[in-house]
Formats: C-alpha cells, sequence, structure tokens
C-alpha cells in the first residue's frame, strides 16, 4: 500500500500545497486500486499529476469543511462532461449523512437528481467496514465541530491511520492502535491555540499515537500556512519517541 500526499494544507490551500487530499494506493487483481481520501481546495489539480481521476475507485469524505471536500464539485465536471467520454459506472462516495446534499448545495444550477448521476453517495457508518478492492475501511468518529471521521485503512496486512481533523478524543485509541503509518492533525500549536475540540497539536498528536501504542511512523499533517512545521515537529518531539515526520505534497510513500 502506498500514500501519495495530495495536499496536506490546514483550513485552507496554501502557497505550496493544495488543502487537504491523500491517494492510496494498492495493486490487486492484476490491476492499481485507488482511494483518494478528502478532496479539499485546490487539490482536483494536483491529483492529476498522480493518477487519471477517471482511475479512482472511490473517495472518503472525513467531514463536510471546504478544505476537505469542495473539490469534489470539479471532479463532478470531469465525469459529467468529459469530450472523450465519461466512465459508466457512478463513483462511490462515502461521506458524513448530508454529503450529498452539502455538494448539491455548492454547485450552483444542479437538476433535482443533485451529483448522483456520476456519483453513487453512501453515507460512513462506525462499525461497519467499507470494503473497496483490496481496501478494508474503517471510520471512526472523532473530536471537531461538525460530524467527522477518521479513516483506518488496511490493505495486504500494512495499516494506514488518517485522524481527519480532530482533537484529543477516546476514539483515537482504536483508529491509531497498531498503525504502520498515522497520519494525524497537527494544525495548532502549543501555547498559542488554547481553544479546544477543534484540532490536534504536535505534542497532543504525539500523545495520542503513544497511548494508542504500536504506531510504527508518525506523520503530522493539516499544518496551515502561518505554521511554522519545525514548531510542530518540535512539539510532537517531546513527547514522540522516534522521528516525527511531515507530510510533504507531492510525495509517495510506503505503508
Amino acid at each position: 500500500m502506498r500514500l501519495t500526499v495530495i495536499g496536506c494544507s490546514g483550513s485552507f490551500a496554501g502557497p505550496e500545497s493544495p488543502a487537504s487530499c491523500y491517494l492510496v494506493s494498492a495493486e490487486h487483481e492484476g490491476r492499481t486500486h485507488h482511494l483518494v481520501l478528502d478532496l479539499g481546495n485546490g487539490a482536483l489539480g494536483a491529483l492529476q499529476r498522480h493518477v487519471d481521476p477517471a482511475d479512482v475507485d472511490a473517495v472518503l469524505v472525513s467531514h463536510l469543511h471546504p478544505d476537505h471536500c469542495i473539490d469534489l464539485t470539479g471532479l463532478y465536471v470531469t465525469r459529467t462532461y468529459h469530450p472523450e467520454g465519461v466512465p459508466s459506472d457512478r463513483l462511490p462516495i462515502h461521506g458524513p449523512s448530508r454529503t450529498e446534499q452539502r455538494l448539491h448545495e455548492a454547485y450552483e444550477g444542479l437538476g433535482a437528481e443533485g451529483m448522483s448521476s456520476v456519483f453513487e453517495f453512501h453515507t460512513l457508518a462506525p462499525g461497519t467496514p467499507t470494503r473497496i478492492g483490496p481496501f478494508v475501511v474503517d471510520a471512526f468518529p472523532v473530536n471537531h465541530p461538525v460530524e467527522a471521521f477518521g479513516f483506518r485503512v488496511t490493505a495486504d496486512g500494512a495499516v494506514l491511520a488518517y485522524s481527519g481533523d480532530t482533537d484529543t478524543c477516546e476514539e483515537l485509541t482504536p483508529l491509531l492502535t497498531g498503525a504502520d503509518l498515522a497520519l494525524v492533525d497537527s494544525a495548532f500549536v502549543e501555547g498559542r491555540d488554547e481553544v479546544r475540540d477543534i484540532h490536534l497539536t504536535g505534542r497532543r498528536a504525539a500523545e495520542a499515537a503513544v497511548a494508542a501504542g504500536g504506531v510504527r511512523r508518525l506523520m503530522l499533517t493539516h499544518i496551515p500556512a502561518w505554521n511554522d512545521p519545525e514548531v510542530c515537529r518540535s512539539d510532537a518531539a517531546a513527547v514522540w519517541p522516534g522521528e516525527v515526520e511531515l507530510a510533504r505534497p507531492d510525495t509517495t510513500y510506503e505503508v
């Protein structure tokens, strides 16, 4: 299983990275399968450097803030109007309970069917795994001001844990436990951002990974352009016993 960071800028697209988007790929039955975790603003353009959007097998949306979902409107265009033809099958979109309605509201002038002509919408259900090709995805509700989920993706015995946007919560333990790679929100900075129940700091991200146990690699993500990533890394390094990695756009990692 491979993780390609398409965008990792927190809350809005930054000068060096789109907002949240992660491409997860694995070989299965003679072809490469692709999952997209979130598709925030600016991400669809960068995604095309790594995969043809027509070859994506499913999109999983952690929550409905624009920096995690709004480029689905552009993906709708590629699947509706491409001059060389469009895929015959509807693309599965797995997200929170209002995903279809949210996208309908975001795209002016849609007909009554909304985007269901090209997307097949599914509501995430914690405790019910989603199976797509070689991937098994478990969704965990996390601590954010809106309905939000983290994703635990398993394929070929490897585990990628993606926290989505969250602050400290009990669900981070089963989400992160034993992960080969934990991709964790680190949007806030220790001593500066005192508001709680929105995002983790680097330190709280590391504390969650340590408490979960068995995490092999900790990678911080969702760092806004106004933050110094090295400050977030330093906050995490005070707790994490190994190397603290930073997500880098246009970079592929083996999980």
